[in-house]
């Protein structure tokens, strides 16, 4: 029996369609059919009454008009004096790609601005408050008055590290050790003022926000009516790496040749290596693209800010302290992020900057939004199970959340493993540390990375100590914790640990992975990792 014979035709500006007709030629060929791939005017349209099976692959370019290489076939098909029995004996389908973020098909919301600005101010207690009515959450966020911003780093350590402290007071906020607090980060006035004159927006001026679908709401985090600048400081993300799609929205909306050209090149699936150096790796902003592109970025409908712009995500940090210690305190580890990229400025995180600039001396008190919710680690509340901390860095923070709520508790058996660099510059709560010893309440081991020639990281003081931990952990039933960068450490600690299973326990290798196994699965070993 004859194979059957496809044919498969695409429209294609970016290269979308012709990438999907080509997955189409691959499929019908592993089902054994014969198929042809082409571009619509590359195709005699003439020779379509002899093609029994037909499938056509269509994409739109600009504000959905037809692509450069079907334009000759669009206009033959539309003719009047073709027959409408033409194609009577040809079965086809037809696959339309398009992109729901094109300027004629709507935007998400409007924008209705308002002559004068409110009477009365709307936008600090519809979304967050400083007396909640229940317990605080991300529709309702608690504004924590920051009391202490202090850094913990010394003057000659690489990375700024700061002990931030808030006051949680009439709250209702409740933690346990292992627990997270999500703060809500705002963008510099610096950004703020530059990206609304990028975009020729009047920052003090008030709008309306509607939905342009019923029972679509708006979003949570805006109260109504709202400022451009409150939109801008704290919901559109403008320091975060924009998406291909962003690139995608941004060429429909652009009236300028060229510039429209580069972003639909940036869009296109051709362009992604050139996308990725202009745009991933030097983490290049969204703000710093509509820099690049001012024509484009000056002709943004504010309607389409929400399409385009994605919403300021709250960031996660472990809680460092215990309610039994502060009862109406919280407080956080931050390392605020700054590193270089081959762009001038150097890039810094959202979040930690943020906070690293909050100043709590002045006049008026410094607020941060912010709310609670259950950690990955939980520890044993049988008062005599010890615990086994591990936690490098800034992944310290649980752990000394943990070790006072022990400690007030009555607990002892808390064995902690701390490595920085050196002692000097960034050994977080070295006093309290050192203090908590004396009083039997904490058995500490350091390691010290930078103050000898071989650098000693926390997996090489496990495997010294591993006759300790082993008898901990197979005899007295420790629970192992483990914190930190995702990068390297936690596979390093779990080599070491079976390194200590093999050698302490006499286990074979696959017996002291299945022992590791056994831990995890039993919840004696949790890990906290970020990248």
């Amino acid at each position: 029996m004859r194979a059957p014979q496809l044919l498969v035709l695409f429209g294609s500006q970016t290269g979308t369609a012709e990438d999907q007709a080509e997955r189409l030629r691959r499929e019908a060929r592993r089902r054994r059919m014969g198929c042809r791939v082409q571009a619509l005017d590359a195709y005699a349209v003439a020779d379509l009454i002899k093609e029994p099976l037909v499938i056509f692959v269509c994409a739109t370019t600009g504000q959905g008009d037809p692509p450069d290489n079907m334009k000759n076939f669009w206009r033959f098909i539309f003719r009047k004096s073709l027959p409408s029995t033409s194609l009577c004996q040809m079965d086809f389908a037809v696959l339309g790609l398009g992109d729901s973020s094109y300027a004629n098909l709507p935007s998400k919301f409007t924008f209705q601005f308002l002559q004068e600005a409110p009477s009365t101010g709307t936008e600090g207690p519809s979304i967050a408050s400083t007396v909640p009515q229940g317990p605080p959450s991300e529709s309702q966020p608690f504004l924590a008055p920051v009391v202490t911003n202090q850094r913990v780093t010394g003057s000659q350590h690489f990375q700024d590290v700061r002990l931030i402290e808030f006051d949680i007071t009439d709250s209702s906020i409740s933690f346990a050790a292992g627990d997270v607090v999500l703060i809500l980060p705002s963008n510099s006035e610096a950004h703020i003022q530059k990206f609304c004159h990028v975009l020729g927006l009047d920052p003090d001026q008030f709008f309306l926000l509607q939905s342009r679908e019923p029972g679509v709401p708006c979003p949570p985090g805006l109260p109504q009516p709202s400022s451009v600048k409150h939109l801008v400081s704290q919901y559109l993300d403008i320091t975060s790496v924009p998406r291909r799609s962003f690139f995608e929205l941004l060429a429909c909306l652009s009236p300028h040749g060229l510039e429209r050209e580069k972003l639909l090149e940036f869009s296109s699936a051709q362009g992604q290596e050139e996308l990725w150096e202009y745009c991933n790796r030097p983490r290049r902003t969204i703000l710093e693209v509509l820099c690049d592109f001012p024509h484009t970025a000056c002709a943004i409908p504010p309607d389409y800010l929400l399409d385009l712009i994605p919403q300021i995500r709250p960031r996660a940090f472990s809680i460092a302290s215990s309610l039994l210690a502060h009862p109406t305190r919280l407080q956080i580890l931050v390392a605020v992020v700054q590193y270089q990229t081959r762009l001038k400025e150097p890039r810094r995180g959202l979040c930690s900057s943020w906070l690293a600039s909050l100043d709590p001396g002045q006049a008026q008190p410094v607020r941060v939004p912010l709310w609670v919710r259950p950690g990955g680690l939980v520890f044993p509340e049988t008062p005599d199970t010890p615990v086994i901390m591990v936690g490098p860095g800034t992944g310290v923070a649980p752990f000394r959340a943990a070790i006072q709520e022990r400690v007030a508790q009555g607990q002892t058996g808390n064995f902690l493993f701390f490595g920085c660099r050196k002692r000097d510059q960034d050994f977080y709560w070295q006093t309290e540390w050192q203090e908590l010893e004396k009083r039997g309440y904490l058995t500490l081991v350091t390691a010290f990375s930078r103050e000898q020639e071989q650098k000693v990281y926390v997996q090489h003081r496990l495997q010294e100590l591993g006759p300790l931990v082993w008898e901990l952990l197979d005899r007295r039933g420790a629970h192992f914790y483990l914190a930190g960068n995702a990068k390297y450490m936690p596979t390093d600690v779990e080599e070491a640990l079976t390194s200590v299973f093999q050698e302490e326990g006499q286990l074979s290798n696959a017996d002291a992975a299945a022992y590791l196994a056994r831990l995890q699965r039993t919840l004696r070993f949790q890990t906290e990792t970020w990248a």
